[in-house]
């Protein structure tokens, strides 16, 4: 239900602003996952955790383009958008202690058998159709089941099992810099110096979060 009503929330906001507004607003679930974590699990974040997600973060903004908040809009939209990164955060802290007791395979066939009859559940309520769709319509919902859903959300859980939730939710921060590598070999869209500026800052603010003890901002810089 958690996951479900995380896809459900996101795919309103993309449909009701951007596609931008809504994944930047969903990725600040390792906020709150940091949060999750100090409050409900025995494995407290790090100086590391925090000092890379506000770095991180800042690379996120300004890769994405500081003028894009001024047009921001603090509207339904908006709030599905921040609800969506607080249902993932409580989803992946969640599923870091089921892991613990369940293999991935049996996790995942359970989590997406179940998400699958809710979100059912959910459009026929809302009167969501489910057939009348193109055949590109089809093979994109397919692509998008076999590679977005099963193959990530693999990755996602055995990740989660093997490393701290903190780690894992800054870790698909990333994301963002991959879908502008790809939106520029495949739709021609434009790489701008401070995308480049702002991805290296995001990717510098997940590899501060690895080191294995805690380090001052001093010793930081000092070492690179």
């Amino acid at each position: 239900i958690l996951f479900a009503s995380d896809v459900a929330v996101w795919n309103i906001a993309i449909q009701e602003s951007s596609a931008t507004q809504a994944s930047l607003l969903t990725n600040l679930s390792p906020v709150w996952v940091g949060i999750g974590s100090f409050f409900f699990l025995k494995t407290k974040p790090a100086t590391n955790f925090w000092i890379g997600t506000i770095v991180s973060l800042f690379g996120m903004v300004t890769l994405v383009g500081f003028e894009f908040f001024i047009d921001l809009n603090f509207d339904q939209a908006f709030l599905f958008a921040v609800l969506s990164g607080i249902l993932y955060s409580i989803y992946l802290l969640v599923s870091k202690n089921v892991l613990s007791t369940v293999d991935v395979l049996s996790f995942m066939t359970i989590s997406l058998m179940a998400s699958s009859i809710y979100l059912g559940i959910l459009c026929y309520s809302l009167g969501e159709p489910f057939t009348g769709f193109s055949d590109a319509g089809w093979f994109v919902l397919v692509l998008q089941a076999v590679i977005c859903q099963l193959c990530a959300w693999l990755s996602i859980s055995y990740a989660t099992q093997h490393m701290r939730a903190t780690r894992v939710s800054l870790s698909l921060l990333s994301q963002a810099v991959i879908t502008s590598i790809l939106a520029w070999l495949f739709l021609e869209e434009q790489i701008t110096l401070q995308m480049v500026f702002g991805g290296i800052i995001l990717l510098f603010g997940i590899r501060i979060t690895f080191y294995d003890k805690t380090i001052s901002l001093k010793e930081l810089f000092s070492k690179n």
